[in-house]
């Protein structure tokens, strides 16, 4: 199956990002190589592409569309996660970037993939691994998990009302025998919530894959933690834009910058400030950038999509 991923405020992003003909611009999640065909058919021969991704098919996928585009730019394709932006560019010979891009959905072709485990209509193995080297699975989450510890990681990261009784469940099903297909568990799922409650919002199951993903990928550990690399490595006019789908990463993208465009730790009452923290960026966009209706209306996944931006100083 050929590696796809429509992406999600494409025309947004290349505004935002501004390229320059002989800019240097990373990627670090570079997926199908959406946003990056746009940027690289905008770099001159002067011009780099550095493009990460921890799913080495979808780098290799990459690797193949950007061979099709017509350039003279540098472009660079590294089987890494985002959170070693730095190293990977220090690596490169890279000093500073014009632009820094995250997108951070789980692409299309990774949902549709049965047997990555990412959907919860469709049979597969309990996966959800975007890293395939790496150990923790999502089977490992569901069965080896405490009680406490899939509740506070159902609540927490899939925001659900019915986290203990779905936690419960998983450990009763597990008591009988190992949970080991996403159906399994989807199962168990649809009969801790009542049935009233399934009548009424999305599927039953999206809101405990979402927080079991989110838990063997640590999304969140991670992007909190790449904020300040990622800015680092741009230059003064720099910017970073990143794509949330979901409001815990919403949340975090919105305080991180937040911080960084108002770091002073001063009491609100003090006239002036003593903290001496300086901001490193300013806001580009105040609010977030939605897609369009007519987006939306072509990828219904879109919908929950947000773009922040931020400008060096």
């Amino acid at each position: 199956m050929e590696f796809y991923h429509l992406p999600v405020l494409l025309d947004e992003c290349i505004k935002m990002l501004s390229i320059k003909p002989d800019g240097t611009y990373l990627d670090g999640t570079i997926g199908g190589a959406g946003h990056s065909s746009e940027i690289l058919k905008r770099l001159g021969k002067d011009g780099t592409l550095l493009g990460l991704d921890r799913d080495e098919y979808a780098l290799e996928s990459s690797r193949k569309r950007l061979d099709t585009i017509e350039t003279k730019a540098k472009v660079i394709l590294v089987n890494s996660n985002f959170m070693y932006i730095k190293k990977v560019c220090s690596e490169n010979g890279i000093d500073e970037a014009d632009g820094v891009l995250l997108d951070l959905g789980v692409s299309s072709h990774q949902f549709d993939e049965a047997e990555r485990g990412f959907s919860y209509q469709k049979d597969a193995p309990l996966d959800m691994r975007m890293d395939r080297t790496q150990p923790l699975t999502a089977e490992v989450v569901v069965n080896e998990y405490s009680e406490s510890d899939l509740y506070r990681i159902i609540r927490d990261y899939g925001e659900e009302k019915w986290a203990s009784r779905i936690a419960s469940f998983i450990i009763n099903a597990r008591a009988e025998r190992r949970v080991s297909t996403t159906l399994e568990l989807v199962e168990i799922i649809k009969a801790a919530i009542p049935a009233a409650a399934r009548r009424e919002g999305p599927h039953p199951a999206k809101r405990t894959f979402q927080a079991i993903r989110i838990e063997v990928n640590n999304e969140l550990g991670i992007l909190r933690d790449t904020i300040d690399d990622a800015v680092s490595v741009l230059k003064t006019g720099g910017r970073l834009c990143i794509i949330s789908f979901h409001s815990l990463e919403d949340r975090i993208v919105k305080t991180e910058f937040q911080r960084l465009v108002n770091p002073c730790s001063c009491p609100v009452d003090f006239p002036i400030c003593v903290c001496g923290k300086r901001p490193v960026a300013i806001l580009t966009v105040k609010k977030p950038i939605l897609p369009s209706e007519r987006e939306i209306c072509s990828n219904p996944r879109a919908r929950s999509a947000k773009l922040r931006v931020i400008e060096k100083l």
